[in-house]
């Protein structure tokens, strides 16, 4: 008998078809293998890319929190800041009334001088021309 190395009993016998990765298998099931390893492939892929929405969501909604938060401090500034220029826009108008006041208290005293010294002319000449 010829032998030509694929024997039963021969160690380089022909491996069983259902024992290489690349044996060759029904069509239906080599169709659900690559279905399922498409869909492992796709949740995988998604569930990576899953990650990262969520963590660009979560950053979002921090963000839209401090927005939040920001505005209603600048709304706060702004009220206290108006407050504060209506505060100093009062003192600078009061400032203003006490220099008017000074320039009239200084008015009225320079007329009361003049008068003062027209009374005292006006007394010293009485007494000149009064007879000894």
């Amino acid at each position: 008998m010829v032998t030509n190395g694929w024997e039963p009993s021969s160690p380089l016998r022909k491996p069983s078809l259902h024992s290489s990765p690349f044996s060759p298998l029904p069509p239906e099931k080599r169709r659900r293998e690559a279905i399922t390893a498409a869909t492992c492939l796709t949740e995988a892929l998604v569930d990576h890319l899953n990650v990262g929405v969520a963590q660009a969501y979560m950053n979002q909604r921090k963000l839209d929190h401090e927005v939040k938060t920001l505005q209603v401090q600048a709304a706060q500034f702004a009220k206290q800041t108006g407050q504060w220029i209506g505060m100093v826009e009062n003192f600078n108008q009061a400032l203003k009334e006490i220099g008017d006041v000074e320039n009239w208290a200084r008015s009225i005293e320079l007329d009361m001088r003049t008068i003062a010294t027209a009374l005292e002319y006006v007394y010293k000449g009485q007494l000149q021309s009064a007879p000894s």
